[in-house]
């Protein structure tokens, strides 16, 4: 891994972009094809996130609940399957009438009022107010909108963030004051980046290579981790249980499930290492790319992958002592504790409880206003620079 991460090094470059509360990849979304390069594969097996399967459609996860009633009960509400909402179902906007932010002479207001919310920017003079077409990211951290003027898609200048309960700033847009009213409503975002953003925030958003808004599933949905159902249902239905037709990441191992599968969204060590400086200060939420960063936790190891400490059809788990058991599953509980087969590795000198506080800190990234756990561990001393 060492050798792999110096000799990638900084080859090349590789756009992201950073949505409050989840980070995705650009790398976009690509058409499946077979090994002579022909169109749709006959079966899901090679299938990934953000990757499009021509030919069949997705069924809503309604319809995956009628057999997976536990699954996706409990995964309906968490922060994943509301990374992007429409202005009707988004809990922000519904709790919050009106949000207001100035920048220099240039006021900004969200205002919602039964299944609409309004973007308005003015300068006293000149207005400019689009309705927000949908909402990325639940709130937990923040939440940042997309909006259509003038015929392109722009992303809010401002977005609403959780511990501000207010506006600020979208990360990675400029604080400077506008020039414009124009140039205060936010950010132009291009086709290829668009894609990109549905792939990861929604299912069936992109048709063709193609971005079709008609056809989407808002949120990271069944279908988003599991591809389209409908083969899926239709081979349930006919009881041909030998192809079940629909993609079951337990079947990858933890290198390829963490790197391959989640990275797709969460940023894998290949997508960061081709980004300018690794994506600097922002990669600490690329949890794929950040824990094979780790100092002795890089390993094909199933004990370290992102499912090896996160259920993904639960909510995330906040509680610091919820963890140590996973770092026990290597590290011995007691310097007097004999190695085995499995524990390998050695206990820790300071304590065996909430292991994550000392060793997978908490880091906020500056305008975020929001401490996200680094997922580099490491003895993290008093004063350290974080790295990255």
């Amino acid at each position: 891994m060492s050798e792999r991460r110096i000799n990638s090094g900084r080859k090349g470059l590789a756009l992201s972009a950073i949505v409050i509360g989840v980070t995705i990849s650009l790398v976009g979304p690509r058409l499946l094809r077979g090994q002579g390069g022909g169109t749709a594969l006959p079966s899901l097996s090679n299938w990934r996130p953000t990757q499009e399967y021509p030919g069949v459609q997705y069924v809503g996860s309604s319809v995956c609940a009628q057999c997976h009633t536990f699954q996706a009960t409990t995964f309906s509400s968490t922060p994943m399957a509301h990374a992007l909402e429409t202005p009707s179902r988004c809990e922000v906007l519904l709790k919050h009438a009106r949000l207001t932010f100035r920048n220099g002479e240039y006021s900004y207001q969200i205002t919602s009022q039964g299944s609409q919310s309004i973007y308005t920017v003015t300068d006293g003079i000149t207005r400019i107010s689009e309705p927000i077409l949908y909402c990325f990211g639940q709130g937990v951290t923040g939440q940042t909108y997309l909006l259509r003027h003038n015929g392109t898609i722009y992303e809010s200048r401002i977005s609403y963030f959780q511990t501000l309960r207010n506006l600020d700033f979208t990360v990675g847009q400029t604080r400077l004051v506008p020039t414009s009213v124009e140039d205060a409503v936010g950010r132009p975002v291009g086709p290829e980046e668009t894609k990109a953003c549905f792939s990861c925030h929604s299912a069936g958003a992109v048709s063709n290579s193609q971005l079709q808004l008609d056809g989407l599933v808002p949120g990271v949905s069944c279908e988003a981790c599991h591809g389209p159902g409908e083969k899926h249902v239709a081979a349930v239905r006919a009881k041909n249980f030998k192809d079940l037709e629909i993609f079951n990441p337990a079947n990858l191992s933890a290198h390829e499930l963490s790197q391959e599968f989640c990275g797709a969204c969460h940023i894998s060590f290949e997508t960061a290492m081709l980004m300018p400086g690794q994506g600097g200060m922002n990669n600490i939420r690329f949890q794929a790319y950040r824990i094979f960063n780790s100092p002795g936790h890089n390993k094909i190891d199933d004990r370290i992958s992102c499912v090896a400490c996160h259920n993904p059809h639960n909510q995330l788990k906040q509680e610091a002592s919820f963890y140590d058991s996973k770092c026990l599953a290597c590290h011995l509980s007691s310097p007097r504790e004999a190695k085995t087969a499995r524990l390998t590795a050695a206990a820790c000198p300071v304590s065996t409880k909430n292991c994550v506080t000392c060793h997978m800190p908490k880091v906020e990234i500056p305008g975020m206003h929001f401490g996200f756990t680094d997922h580099w561990i490491r003895i993290a001393r008093p004063g350290a620079p974080v790295p990255h």
